[in-house]
């Protein structure tokens, strides 16, 4: 079976050295906060071209705390509105819900599946406060058209960097476009921590020193409280493990991009419609995700030919049972994309004979 994620290969490869970093923490004495988080910080926000980079606990505090702070600086406000694409994960509109914000949940764009200018524009009211663009399976939203909006109207952008860590767009790198931008490093992400794990990049020093407390009980200074803060902090094993995973993602993007490029150059079934790649060079492919009607039959097929898929996501957030109050509202076109969404099989450990095996599964579905 060629299997959709083999965390436990990809994690071999650097199996020395992830022991190295978690013997150093080991040795170190210093558990919470120390040089490994530090110097995480420092490498990962020089990576995006960001000025500050903040570890938390996990991609959902990432976004929740960014939107936190923003409350906290007075920009907004309980009951402001928030544009997110609809066919995004649940936790992009979770962040939103926790800080008592309205989600506003807007179709994307059928080729990318990531916003829509032209959508974004139509959902501005008075409310409207923040403009949150997920960079989805791996490509950049068209964040200069959203940059543009957003600076029209004076709104903050969030970007959800979950699925795009080191995707680039007219050379500059996610999570420096926006004001702010939130990373999730959970173990199948592009950039894996081993458990969960998340970051915040921003270039606003005011943002920076907000977040810096609110992770950390609201304190800058032990057992001085500025702020209703949380305990969502970086472990230091696992900023360890990052740091050592971080070298490596440039060269297993490469090897993400290849693959792709070998799906869509050979990948010929008609039944099945393949992602829209305007440059090959910028897509992460964090997910290479295929459109099929009949998607059971579909994944059956794929299953007895011997390849694992998986299907990302199968549930529209608005026909979720947690967000009842959106149980009535139509979004078509995210609605088609949920029905009929399938993942192949996409890694940096995947072998040429596994993608041929992937090619000729697809090839021969009817």
């Amino acid at each position: 079976m060629v299997k959709f994620l083999d965390l436990e290969k990809i994690n071999a490869q650097y199996r020395q050295e992830l022991k190295d970093a978690c013997e150093r923490v080991i040795d170190s004495g210093w558990y919470i906060l120390g040089k490994e988080v530090e110097n995480f910080e420092e490498e990962f926000a020089s990576y995006c071209g960001a000025k500050y980079c903040l570890g938390v606990a996990n991609g959902l505090d990432a976004l929740t705390l960014t939107l936190r702070a923003w409350k906290e600086l007075g920009k907004i406000n309980t009951g402001d509105e928030v544009i997110v694409p609809a066919n995004t994960y649940i936790a992009s509109v979770l962040a939103i819900s926790e800080n008592g914000l309205v989600p506003v949940l807007v179709e994307p764009n059928e080729k990318t599946y990531n916003l829509c200018p032209e959508n974004v524009k139509n959902a501005i009211t008075n409310k409207t406060k923040v403009i949150l663009p997920v960079h989805l399976y791996g490509l950049i939203s068209p964040m200069r058209e959203i940059m543009d909006i957003a600076r029209e109207h004076n709104l903050l952008v969030l970007e959800d960097c979950a699925q795009s860590h080191g995707a680039t767009l007219s050379g500059e790198k996610c999570g420096s476009m926006g004001d702010a931008a939130a990373f999730s490093f959970y173990p199948g992400k592009n950039l894996g921590a081993l458990g969960d794990a998340g970051a915040i990049t921003t270039n606003d020093p005011e943002l920076y020193s907000i977040i810096k407390a609110l992770r950390n009980y609201g304190s800058h200074k032990k057992y001085e409280n500025n702020f209703l803060g949380v305990n969502s902090r970086l472990d230091e094993i696992q900023a360890a493990m990052l740091r050592v995973k971080l070298d490596y993602l440039d060269s297993e993007t490469k090897v993400r991009q290849s693959i792709a490029k070998r799906y869509i150059t050979e990948i010929n079934n008609s039944s099945v419609t393949l992602p829209t790649v305007f440059k090959e060079e910028e897509h992460v492919f964090h997910l290479f995700v295929v459109r099929v009607d009949k998607r059971e039959e579909f994944q059956q097929h794929l299953s007895d030919n011997g390849v694992q898929t998986l299907i990302h996501y199968p549930i529209a957030i608005h026909k979720q049972q947690a967000y009842s109050e959106l149980n009535t509202k139509t979004l078509p076109l995210t609605e088609l994309i949920h029905e009929t969404v399938v993942s192949l099989p996409i890694s940096p450990v995947l072998s040429e004979d596994e993608v041929t095996k992937v090619v000729e599964a697809v090839n021969s579905y009817q």
